[in-house]
Parts: C-alpha cells; sequence; structure tokens
C-alpha cells in the first residue's frame, strides 16, 4: 500500500494540475514496482510561502530579496 505525500508552495496549483500529479504518480508506481492503483494513496499538501523557506529565510522573503 504506497502512500505518497506532495508538498508544493501553495502558488495557483490547478485542480487539473493536481490530478495529473495523482495520476502520474501512481502509474509510476504501477510501472516501476508493479503496485495496484487501488492501494496507493497521493497526497497533495499546499504549503503557504511564509511557511517554506531555504537559504535560512521564508520563500516569500527570499523572493523579495532575490527578485529581479
Amino acid at each position: 500500500m504506497p502512500y505518497v505525500n506532495i508538498r508544493v508552495t501553495n502558488e495557483g496549483v490547478t485542480k487539473e494540475q493536481k490530478a495529473k500529479l495523482i495520476k502520474g504518480v501512481t502509474d509510476l508506481l504501477q510501472d516501476v514496482l508493479n503496485k495496484d492503483p487501488k492501494t496507493t494513496f497521493v497526497v497533495i499538501d499546499e504549503v503557504e510561502l511564509e511557511n517554506w523557506g531555504y537559504a535560512g529565510m521564508p520563500t516569500d522573503e527570499y523572493r523579495k530579496l532575490h527578485s529581479s
């Protein structure tokens, strides 16, 4: 029973894009590991930019400093 958790920043990922991610991951697990799609779970978490950080700061702050 595979479980896959995808985390993305909350920047307008559409319902259609999420459906493609879910199908793509499910298909990949079936193709590579022969996992049954009926027992594969995919969860997509959308994280606010201020809750996602790298380079020592929240993403929204980082982008403000490094945007051109």
